[in-house]
């Protein structure tokens, strides 16, 4: 799979119309780019969304705070600072807001992709 930049705006409206199974998709698609990004092997994104369901939700909540991680180390390749993203993603999944979870993901992931050198990063 090929890690690219994607529509937040789109991702989140079909999230939100397939009552949330596109959210599965997008959950592999964010499990497997982020792997990418960081250069990292690690649990693919069948396999994540297989053990969220397994577990009843507690692997995903485990997970939101793994991405955090790993979207700090992305930041931290290219010099740009992030304050601990994975606490941020871990309460948010906890509360409900995995979809908050996965667009600030997704935003931070375009921003990599798209090679985003904001000022003063």
């Amino acid at each position: 799979m090929n890690p690219m930049v994607r529509n937040v705006a789109i991702y989140v409206i079909l999230t939100l119309v397939t009552c949330g199974l596109f959210g599965i998709y997008w959950m592999i698609v964010l499990n497997d780019d982020s792997l990418a990004a960081c250069g990292e092997a690690g649990t693919s994104g069948v396999t994540v969304v297989l053990l969220t369901l397994v577990t009843c939700g507690i692997y995903g909540i485990y997970w939101a705070y793994q991405l955090g991680l790993r979207i700090d180390r992305i930041n931290a390749s290219y010099g740009r600072y992030t304050d601990n993203s994975s606490l941020l993603y871990l309460l948010l999944d906890i509360f409900g807001f995995s979809i908050v979870v996965y667009a600030v993901a997704q935003n931070e992931l375009n921003q990599y992709y798209a090679g985003f050198r904001g000022p003063g990063y």
